[in-house]
């Protein structure tokens, strides 16, 4: 991009820092605005270079999802945690799993010939949800704490269970024999590395933060980067070890938030807003250079398909895992709705592009349309969905039935990057 254009976006990022709130009432979330920005820079102005390469795109986009993991799980409590396991168990081990299922057999039907590892990487590459473009939801008090924070536990680890998955099916669909070796096991012990990595370095940055405040080794003025870095350090090295860098980096944030308990407010805060930031920008060229690509490749069957995978694809397969939790009727259609699509699932397209060279274009623009639906979607119905379910389950309860009713944690206000902050117990 030239100065003009490096003028522009930054002009633009100024702007919504100012009116953020103002055009969040009117039901437009960040992700809405950069990628309508990104559109009018690339296609009407003409002011942004689209020539941007696949590994730039890959790598902007993986560094957000990184931080917003990070600081995500940095916010949830290991106790509250520990409280819905079995909910977070449904939802990864049973409702994952058939909406990956599900959306394979989907695209495999709606477009013929497409083949069996295409479909499943269409499938796996949509299963992964984005809590972050549901900023209505997350942010709004009225919720339920519970459910605001399921819904953000499984959108931080279903794209980490989901990627052995994708790899698989973009081995399968680029070379048969590469299938060979991303087993079952290897998948397994990919994500048992992720769990391990995640959980030695979030303890120890939380734990060493703890120390060097209270012994006065740590300057005010880089603590905030040094999180920044710490969550990259799970991330890289995880994949280093040949793990799971997602998985990795979501379990870091727990850990770091558990250990450093109240000494890592101020700097998980930064995290958030340098996050914040990224994301605008992952979502502006999102909107310049892939929106133009997915339209021109898209037909009626692209439209139908993102439809579905935005409704049954994802509803019927959470309906099915929740069976049996008494939860209430209303309480399993909004988790099920809740399920956007969002930077994972950006990213494994991206992937499939760099592995495939151009095999995966079908593929590629089926997610694409997608994410841009829901983006659209999700973001002009979180805060009215948000505020009827409110009022809806209003008088119900929303703990475990066994168990006596915990009062509502409480809530940050609206954060940066449009993804909520549930804060912990002290």
């Amino acid at each position: 991009m030239d100065a003009a254009a490096v003028a522009l976006v930054a002009l633009v990022v100024f702007a919504w820092g100012l009116f953020a709130n103002r055009l969040g009432r009117a039901d437009l979330s960040s992700p809405i605005v950069f990628v309508a920005v990104g559109v009018v820079l690339a296609e009407v102005l003409h002011v942004v270079d689209v020539e941007i390469t696949l590994e730039s795109i890959k790598l902007l986009a993986e560094v957000t999802l990184v931080w917003v993991l990070f600081a995500d799980a940095s916010r949830v409590g290991l106790r509250e945690l520990r409280a819905d396991l079995g909910l977070y168990a449904r939802l990864l081990g049973v409702g994952l799993p058939l909406t990956i299922a599900a959306g394979a057999l989907l695209a495999a039907w709606v477009f013929d010939g497409t083949g069996f590892w295409l479909a499943l990487l269409v499938g796996a590459a949509l299963a992964p949800t984005d809590a972050a473009l549901g900023a209505s939801v997350m942010t709004n008090p009225a919720v339920p704490e519970r459910v605001r924070r399921v819904l953000n536990v499984e959108s931080g680890l279903n794209d980490g269970i989901a990627t052995p998955v994708v790899m698989v099916a973009i081995a399968g669909a680029a070379a048969a024999e590469g299938v060979q070796s991303h087993g079952v096991s290897a998948a397994l012990l990919d994500l048992a590395i992720g769990l391990a990595a995640g959980i030695g370095v979030g303890m120890a940055g939380g734990l060493g933060l703890r120390v060097a405040r209270r012994r006065g080794w740590s300057s005010e003025d880089f603590t905030g980067p040094a999180v920044l870095a710490l969550a990259l350090v799970a991330y890289a090295g995880t994949l280093w070890l040949d793990g799971n860098g997602f998985v990795a980096a979501f379990v870091a944030g727990l850990a770091f938030g558990h250990f450093a308990r109240r000494d890592g407010d101020v700097e998980t805060h930064y995290v958030e807003q340098t996050a914040g930031l990224v994301s605008l920008l992952t979502w502006l060229v999102f909107g310049a250079v892939a929106v133009p690509i997915v339209v021109d490749r898209s037909d009626w069957r692209v439209a139908v398909y993102a439809v579905l995978s935005l409704t049954v694809v994802r509803m019927l397969p959470v309906a099915l895992a929740l069976i049996g939790t008494r939860l209430p009727l209303a309480t399993v259609a909004f988790i099920g709705w809740f399920g956007p699509r969002g930077l994972a699932s950006v990213i494994f397209a991206v992937i499939a592009l760099e592995e495939m060279h151009g095999g995966a274009g079908q593929a590629v623009a089926i997610i694409g349309v997608t994410v841009l639906l829901s983006v659209l979607a999700h973001g002009l119905s979180a805060k009215p969905l948000a505020d009827r379910y409110a009022a809806t389950v209003a008088d119900v309860p929303h703990t475990r039935p066994d168990r006596p009713p915990t009062p509502p944690l409480p809530v940050r206000g609206l954060p940066p990057h449009g993804a909520g902050r549930l804060t912990r117990p002290g």
